[in-house]
């Protein structure tokens, strides 16, 4: 008889900037998550609407390449997926507001916040 294999809890981490992208998604990983890394918003929601009812968390920075940001992107996710976890950042104050599900982490952050939040995402989901 197969054993079943754990659940393991998804983020989509959505940053233009690879250092800060890989740095993120590393830590993530250390908290035993899966993590899929995007650069813009474009593509995050491609994966949203793919994989939308599976993400535990969505970390994303305000600004990104493309022609969306992450407060439009945090926006469509907390509508479509309301049990996703979202997190917003930026080394700048906020040019909108946030869906009031949204997170907002002005960077830099501590290590210690973001592993919280991946925490909370967890037992959310």
């Amino acid at each position: 008889m197969e054993q079943a294999t754990p659940f393991k809890p998804i983020a989509l981490v959505v940053e233009d900037d690879q250092i800060q992208r890989e740095l993120v998604a590393l830590l993530l990983e250390e908290c035993d998550m899966g993590v899929i890394q995007c650069e813009s918003a474009e593509t995050a929601l491609e994966v949203l609407d793919k994989l939308g009812t599976s993400l535990s968390m969505l970390y994303t920075d305000v600004n990104l390449s493309g022609s969306m940001n992450g407060v439009d992107l945090a926006r469509i996710a907390t509508k479509d997926y309301p049990d996703i976890h979202v997190v917003v950042t930026s080394g700048k104050a906020l040019p909108k507001d946030l869906p009031h599900q949204a997170l907002f982490m002005p960077k830099p952050w501590l290590t210690l916040d973001l592993l919280r939040e991946a925490e909370r995402s967890q037992i959310a989901h």
